[in-house]
């Protein structure tokens, strides 16, 4: 067995890290205070690679092993929660699906200026009345002549209302259950496709989570994604992905709490010495350490599990599932041994606190990565 990052992964870490500590964490309080999406950071993030990192180069992307995505979401999220899950619906959402089961032409059409950062991309599975039951999708396309005619709507949308391209699903069969549901690509700007408003977030702030709806939406037959009714499994190795990918956001963001949870413990004096010396505190520090690299080496291990090509629905579950949760401590920790100072916008940690909570949510609630994980060791 071999823990240690690749050469060129640990370069790529430097590079990401330095990328974040210039261009993201200066503006991190600024984005959270004005909830304003950073258009500049996220071309910065296209010109230096990191939006098309698992895209093959021949579409614009950099070719890269999914270990490397998990990187990058790590220290991006270290420095802004925002711009981690921007990054997540971008690529691991939006150009994953088209990716994987896009034609040559989609590939071609739209994986390039999304790879670039030319264009922002999204992912519509979500609808008000079918959230963790994905399967109970509403919206509806039938086909017309050359065209699917597209209804329904969808919420929760993350990067929605500014996307220049969404992959959603839709029924397409209503006989079949999962087995009628289909993958579109739907462009800005298609008649009959309009966003609705964007969400006020406890946190994530800066990042913007929209309503979609459709009414008669118009698209070319072509902008079927692979096979008619194959969306359902389509969408579920794109969650997997995904899951992956918000559990490394996670870890990112408890390593960012644990750093200044570390550093204030330094130097905050009480009773005539550092609460760092303090074993209460000591032991706090010991904790978030332990659990935070335990949860890294799962992401990693899932992520390279994803690059030799062997299943991985169960290690992504099991990775979102304790990432998400360990950093859900991490941030209470480094909270708590901020003190009243960790409740105010100063010091940033209530901000973190705020951002990792949706990591239990997104990609799928940990109820659901439970009842993953328990089908894929029981065989069921």
């Amino acid at each position: 067995m071999d823990f240690q990052l690749t050469e060129e992964q640990r370069m790529f870490r430097r590079m990401v890290r330095e990328f974040a500590e210039q261009e993201i964490a200066p503006r991190a309080e600024e984005i959270d205070a004005t909830d304003e999406f950073p258009w500049d950071i996220f071309r910065k993030m296209g010109q230096v690679g990191l939006l098309g990192l698992p895209i093959a180069e021949k579409y614009g992307g950099s070719g890269s092993d999914y270990v490397s995505q998990a990187i990058a979401l790590e220290e991006i999220a270290r420095a802004s929660g925002a711009m981690a899950i921007v990054l997540d619906a971008h690529t691991s959402l939006c150009c994953e699906p088209i990716h994987l089961f896009g034609s040559e032409e989609q590939k071609r059409k739209y994986l390039v200026p999304l790879a670039r950062g030319e264009k922002i991309g999204a992912f519509g599975l979500t609808e008000p009345q079918a959230g963790s039951d994905a399967g109970a999708t509403r919206t509806r396309a039938v086909l017309d002549g050359d065209e699917w005619v597209i209804n329904g709507q969808k919420c929760f949308i993350t990067n929605g209302s500014i996307a220049d391209v969404v992959v959603i699903t839709a029924k397409t069969d209503l006989e079949k259950g999962t087995r009628g549901i289909s993958s579109f690509i739907v462009e800005k700007g298609t008649p009959g496709f309009k966003p609705g408003r964007d969400e006020e977030k406890m946190g994530l702030r800066g990042s913007v989570t929209s309503e979609l709806f459709f009414e008669d939406c118009r698209i070319p037959a072509g902008n079927l994604v692979g096979q008619e009714n194959e969306g359902f499994k389509q969408f579920l190795v794109t969650l997997d992905a995904g899951r992956i990918a918000i559990a490394a956001m996670a870890v990112g963001l408890a390593q960012g709490a644990f750093e200044k949870a570390a550093a204030y413990a330094k130097e905050r004096v009480q009773f005539g010495r550092p609460i760092a010396k303090f074993q209460a505190v000591q032991w706090m520090i010991a904790d978030m350490a332990t659990e935070i690299e335990a949860a890294r080496l799962m992401v990693h291990r899932a992520a390279w599990v994803k690059d030799q090509g062997m299943r991985f629905t169960k290690e992504a579950a099991m990775a979102k599932l304790f990432a998400t949760e360990v950093s859900e401590r991490a941030c209470y920790k480094a909270l708590q041994i901020h003190g009243g100072y960790g409740y105010v916008r100063e010091y940033g940690v209530e901000r973190m606190y705020r951002d990792q909570r949706l990591c239990a949510i997104g990609e799928g609630t940990n109820e659901i990565q439970r009842l993953v994980i328990a089908r894929q060791v029981l065989g069921r």
